[in-house]
């Protein structure tokens, strides 16, 4: 690991401050003479680099959107010479104009850097055999978290998504102590080798490193007792380079976010005025490092919050909560604001409940109409339909308790629900279609 780096897990608050109004004014200068995009940006709200002296300047910046990333795709964000570009990614998106981030190899240095800080952190050594259950390609979450392991200097096992088997063949061969994995997948994993008559808790993983997708605290530990292994959260963007932008550390109570390469905020979605710290809000994040493509001030659309306090574990880098939502993933049901995440949370605390759910909002010709299909463990799905209606109605009173609404739940038998490639899909809007 870059000793810089290193060193910087455990700066001081006034450390990290300083440092931060240091590499602002020196990101808004480089992007002032090398963007024109942002130059004009810039312009327009009479912000200049010599106007920026503190951090508390960030506020003076125009927001970046994804529609602004989109509308100068392919690389006319990117400020240095396109000979020095050595990486793409792409967002994930699969219609319309995706959201293209190019890297030099500082870049990716400082990346590796940065993820091998997040993984020592909760424990990881040279000594582990890291295996990488995520799709690699344009998706940033194989290649960074891959790139951690290695610089940390752990045998890493490229072994990607999907092919349950094989992963479990790969995990007993090789001793794998440490898996990235999809919170999602993680439960089908563990269903699986309960299906094959073997017991998850016997394999030699011991941690966990999970993202990509919401999960509540409930999915988490249904996911270590069913593994008898430690579960971390992860947090990262595209735009932001992917993972590495914040990390869980062993206290488990909030994800950290390196401040000396990036700048986080967080905005009132409506009015884009910063939140009390405590108060959930949306995500705005400043790359301070990046050489290739810099952005400011990018709207996330994630809500979380700002964790006030210090860290039992003596980082003084800020910590976010989960992720409780997106702004656009919200959905309005009979008038009330609804996030996926809320019923996730109710429903994971019934231990009849198996490792799968789906939410569609409905037009039963009245009005909306909720509907939460739930899976439920084989041992569970029982014949007597009067315990089934119970636990039906247990789950329904909960989730109107949660939401406010009163949706109607329906019992499905395990592995009913179909299961996509890569991210879990937890939620559709059904209302336009017949």
């Amino acid at each position: 690991m870059d000793k810089a780096y290193d060193a910087a897990e455990f700066w001081s608050r006034d450390q990290i401050e300083a440092t931060q109004a240091v590499r602002l004014k020196n990101v808004v200068t480089r992007v002032w003479n090398g963007s024109p995009f942002y130059r004009k940006r810039l312009e327009e709200a009479g912000v200049t680099p010599e106007s920026i002296r503190s951090i508390a300047d960030i506020e003076r910046i125009p927001f970046t959107t994804k529609d602004d990333l989109r509308s100068q795709y392919p690389l006319n964000l990117v400020i240095v010479p396109h000979s020095k570009l050595v990486r793409m990614h792409c967002s994930s998106g699969t219609t319309g104009t995706p959201t293209a981030i190019a890297h030099t190899q500082n870049d990716l240095n400082v990346w590796a850097d940065l993820m091998a800080r997040c993984l020592h952190m909760v424990g990881v050594t040279r000594d582990d055999v890291f295996q990488n259950m995520s799709g690699y390609g344009l998706f940033t979450g194989g290649l960074g978290i891959h790139a951690g392991a290695e610089r940390l200097g752990c045998m890493t096992i490229p072994a990607g998504a999907g092919n349950t088997k094989r992963q479990i063949k790969l995990v007993k061969d090789f001793k794998t102590t440490v898996a990235h994995i999809l919170p999602s997948y993680a439960l089908i994993l563990g269903e699986r080798l309960r299906e094959m008559g073997e017991d998850p808790r016997k394999l030699p993983l011991r941690i966990a490193v999970v993202g990509a997708e919401p999960y509540t605290e409930g999915f988490r530990k249904r996911i270590e007792d069913l593994f008898d292994m430690k579960v971390y959260n992860s947090y990262g963007l595209s735009e932001m380079n992917g993972p590495s932008v914040g990390f869980e550390c062993r206290e488990q109570n909030g994800l950290h976010i390196w401040e000396d390469a990036y700048l986080a905020e967080i905005v009132d979605p409506a009015t884009g005025r910063h939140v009390q710290p405590g108060e959930v809000g949306e995500l705005v994040m400043t790359t301070l490092v990046r050489e290739g493509m810099p952005i400011l001030r990018y709207r996330t659309r994630d809500l979380t919050t700002f964790i006030p306090g210090e860290c039992p574990c003596g980082r003084r880098h800020m910590r976010m909560g989960r992720i409780v939502g997106r702004a656009d993933d919200m959905f309005i049901c009979k008038g009330v604001n609804i996030y996926p995440q809320q019923i996730e949370d109710v429903i994971m605390q019934f231990k009849e409940v198996g490792k799968n759910y789906l939410i569609t909002l409905e037009d039963d010709g009245l009005g909306d109409l909720l509907r939460v299909k739930v899976e439920i463990r084989e041992e569970c799905f029982v014949e007597d339909m009067r315990a089934l209606q119970g636990l039906q109605q247990r789950i329904a009173r909960r989730l109107k308790d949660e939401i406010l609404v009163t949706p109607k739940v329906d019992l499905v038998q395990s592995n009913s629900l179909p299961v996509p490639e890569g991210k879990a899909v937890r939620f559709k809007d059904l209302r336009g279609e017949k």
